[in-house]
């Protein structure tokens, strides 16, 4: 999944408008104009289609975080240079303040179950024998899922 991807999904998960676009990454650390992030919304066949890189996905990630768990004391974090699916499945479910159970319900959710033990090896460190790589369904299924626990009535086509 490309972070403009990401980016579209949770905007239709949450229904966000260009405004609060705006809002959550200033909340990251970033400023950014509406026509930028209408270029990132746009599909990539469209000739004004940007793609988003990973500094500015990490700097939306934060903001989301800030925007709903409060801000932290201190400066701003420096933004991640360079992300994959385990750092922004992470940083989606810090945002929402989700456990496991919430995460594997979700996961349900979306017709792709997964255990506990699975479900951790995706937030260990790298390095850790039992680490597992996100993969793009995953992360595209827990997408999916949010989309059907917090707008069941959209059309399933919309993200």
């Amino acid at each position: 999944m490309t972070n403009n991807d990401i980016l579209r999904r949770i905007r239709f998960v949450f229904d966000f408008n260009d405004s609060a676009m705006i809002a959550i990454f200033g909340l990251g650390g970033a400023e950014v104009t509406r026509e930028q992030i209408s270029n990132w919304l746009k599909q990539d066949d469209k000739p004004e289609f940007q793609e988003m890189n990973d500094s500015q996905m990490a700097q939306f990630l934060s903001g989301l975080i800030v925007k709903n768990r409060g801000k932290k004391e201190g400066p701003i974090p420096d933004p991640e240079s360079v992300l994959n699916n385990n750092i922004i499945f992470r940083k989606i479910r810090i945002a929402l303040e989700f456990n496991d159970v919430d995460v594997i319900e979700v996961m349900k959710l979306a017709g792709f179950p997964i255990g506990k033990q699975e479900l951790s090896a995706l937030f260990r460190k790298p390095g850790h024998k039992n680490y597992r790589q996100c993969q793009d369904q995953m992360l595209r299924n827990f997408l999916k899922g949010l989309q059907l626990k917090f707008r069941p009535s959209a059309p399933a086509d919309e993200s």
